[in-house]
């Protein structure tokens, strides 16, 4: 027995209903969390992600925004002392950018607090591996 294009259709809506729920949950999570330590929603988000040196691409890719948007971000960051541009080790027309002693501190103490309360957190570790399978094969193979 086949499901109707119909049927296809509300539980993709159903399903998109639920991604964009949890992704405005998380994206709620990481304000509420971000206040308290004197960020921006999207400041946190580029300390989050800045997992090590990167070029500004790298960084607006991970932060899912337009470069000139992650170049805004991290203006803000250099001018609060949390990061810095450096030369890159290997393209000279590159920067670097390079989170500053102070930027790390603040990155662990953000860190931390993302976990508490997260919208994740009801779910085993194994079912966040499960979940984390089951989005990358649904944006990185499609």
């Amino acid at each position: 027995m086949t499901t109707s294009p119909d049927a296809h259709a509300i539980a993709e809506r159903e399903l998109c209903g639920l991604v964009n729920g949890l992704a405005q949950r998380i994206a709620d999570h990481v304000r509420t969390r971000a206040v308290p330590l004197g960020l921006t929603a999207a400041q946190a988000t580029a300390l989050r992600e800045m997992t090590g040196p990167m070029t500004m691409r790298e960084l607006a890719e991970r932060m899912s925004c337009e470069p000139s948007n992650a170049t805004f971000v991290a203006d803000k960051l250099e001018k609060q002392g949390l990061v810095e541009r450096r030369a890159h080790p290997t393209d000279r027309r590159a920067k670097h950018l390079v989170l500053t002693p102070e930027g790390g501190a603040l990155r662990e103490r953000l860190l931390e607090s993302l976990v508490e309360d997260s919208p994740l957190a009801g779910l085993s570790a194994e079912q966040q591996r499960a979940l984390q399978g089951l989005l990358e094969q649904a944006v990185l193979h499609h």
